[in-house]
């Protein structure tokens, strides 16, 4: 029994790392096992060493929060306190824990009679019961600057680090000489930092706000990790430079307009979420397919040749394009509506426990049934990469 254990065991390694599927014709596991120069060829085993390094962006993460962001908040006035906390009211309460957190008309004007409470009273209640879950600005504007500034640190690197690499200037660098293209510092550096942030989401996903889109982003994180993890091991490391610092060049421009809508500076928040919106198309609609996809698919074609890795890699990309219409189309719609109407609407995905436009009331006065008013802080409760912007 051990035995035909260990033999299926070993035929699914040898399966998973077959050098037909991994490698064009003729190249072996072996002829990349030589050191070249740098850092050698790229391994499977280098990616063990993301893990202590997402650990460690994870605390760095969490000192940065801690004494850069938050003072930082506080400064420009954003409270350290949370919602409003509705009135006690054990009713309400059982109906709004064991049956539902958004009464219909019927059960509203049951629980007036119940209680002798007007029916608008009674939706501010629920409103307000619902609002006093939500996380504080101060939290959300901690988490947005953190990626801010990781973002844009990235980006910086990134491209600072292609402008003297060849295969910026000329895309069919990528592919001179493949697959006995050996490491550099800089390029391990970047490709590992990556991978390691990214990591680090996964693990911090479980800890940050919870939204609509967790399962979403979740599945996101996972497919940008495989993606990343795939072009390393199969040495597509070039292009996949170009990939990445593509899309991170638009990611801190949304982190920056969340950070100005968080501090409540709209004018300044729809401005930059234009620019966002300008920078996201062209990169991912103009660039990407006419830049990337042309290397990955055309010359790459005609330099190295396809073989079954090839397939999948510029498979995964194809439908990464897909991502980037719907995601245009949903941004293209918000900034319209920011255009036309003069402020950012709200986002079609939120926070978990902003399901309705009345619940974009964060405070409550002595005159608890006043008509609410957004701050327009929905639309960009999300990360970069959400169910339509989030890091693909």
């Amino acid at each position: 029994m051990a035995t035909a254990a260990a033999g299926a065991l070993g035929l699914l390694w040898g399966w998973l790392w077959s050098e037909r599927f991994w490698m064009p014709q003729n190249v072996s596991w072996a002829d990349l096992e030589g050191p070249g120069d740098g850092y050698g060829y790229p391994r499977a085993r280098h990616i063990l060493s993301v893990f202590p390094l997402a650990a460690g962006i994870f605390s760095v993460r969490l000192l940065f929060e801690r004494f850069i962001a938050k003072p930082c908040a506080l400064h420009i006035g954003i409270q350290d306190s949370g919602p409003y906390q509705a009135q006690p009211n054990a009713i309400l309460e059982k109906v709004f824990i064991s049956i539902t957190k958004h009464p219909d008309e019927k059960r509203l004007e049951g629980l007036s009679k119940q209680l002798d409470w007007d029916v608008r009273k009674i939706q501010c209640w629920f409103r307000h019961r619902r609002n006093q879950d939500k996380p504080p600005t101060l939290t959300k504007f901690c988490e947005s600057m953190w990626r801010f500034t990781f973002y844009l640190c990235i980006f910086c690197y990134g491209i600072r680090f292609l402008w003297s690499s060849p295969w910026f200037w000329d895309t069919r660098q990528c592919w001179h000489s493949y697959p006995y293209q050996p490491l550099t510092s800089g390029l391990y550096n970047y490709y590992i930092m990556e991978l390691a942030f990214y990591w680090s989401l996964m693990f911090s996903q479980f800890t940050d706000i919870k939204r609509k889109d967790f399962l979403i982003m979740f599945v996101h994180h996972l497919a940008t990790i495989g993606l990343i993890t795939f072009s390393y091991i199969n040495n597509m490391v070039r292009v996949g430079t170009l990939v990445m610092c593509l899309h991170d060049s638009s990611d801190f421009l949304l982190e920056a307009a969340k950070l100005a809508n968080y501090a409540k500076y709209q004018r300044l928040c729809d401005t930059l979420f234009v620019i966002f919106s300008a920078v996201f198309m062209v990169t991912r609609l103009v660039i990407y397919p006419f830049w990337i996809l042309n290397t990955t698919l055309f010359e790459s074609w005609e330099m190295i040749g396809p073989y079954p890795s090839w397939w999948l890699f510029n498979g995964l990309l194809l439908i990464l394009q897909v991502l980037h219409v719907i995601w245009s189309y949903l941004i293209a719609r918000i900034a319209f509506k920011a255009l036309i109407r003069g402020k950012v609407s709200k986002d079609d995905r939120s926070d978990v426990e902003s399901s309705s436009e009345e619940e974009d009331v964060t405070t409550y006065t002595k005159r608890p049934c006043d008509s609410s008013s957004s701050n327009g802080a929905n639309w960009v409760n999300g990360h970069v990469g959400g169910s339509y912007w989030a890091e693909e």
